[in-house]
């Protein structure tokens, strides 16, 4: 079952659920078609990787995983709350994010 994607690459989120519950960052990847994102310094792994040429000693390294976008929430940069997001369609009419709390555009152009 597929979700409405709201949340895009270098929105700031807040964690709702998990090891991370309340830990806020911003999103460096989006993956819609498992409706999945990467949020900076959250649900971070350790993964043992052997040495090749881009990291020639090899080791245990630490890196953010996947995390499902029905536990991430927009943190609106007018209001500074978490917010659910509404779409609006402009006078020239470009369509864009709005906050429901402030009804402030939240698209950065």
């Amino acid at each position: 079952m597929q979700c409405a994607q709201r949340l895009k690459k270098n929105d700031q989120v807040e964690v709702l659920s998990g090891k991370d519950k309340g830990r806020v960052g911003k999103i460096l990847r989006v993956d819609p078609s498992n409706n999945r994102a990467v949020v900076e310094k959250v649900n971070m792994v350790k993964r043992h990787t052997k040495p090749n040429p881009a990291n020639q000693q090899g080791g245990i390294i630490e890196k953010e995983a996947l995390v499902d976008l029905s536990n991430l929430k927009l943190i609106c940069p007018k209001c500074t709350k978490t917010v659910r997001l509404g779409k609006k369609f402009l006078d020239d009419g470009t369509k864009v994010r709005v906050c429901k709390k402030c009804n402030e555009v939240v698209d950065s152009k």
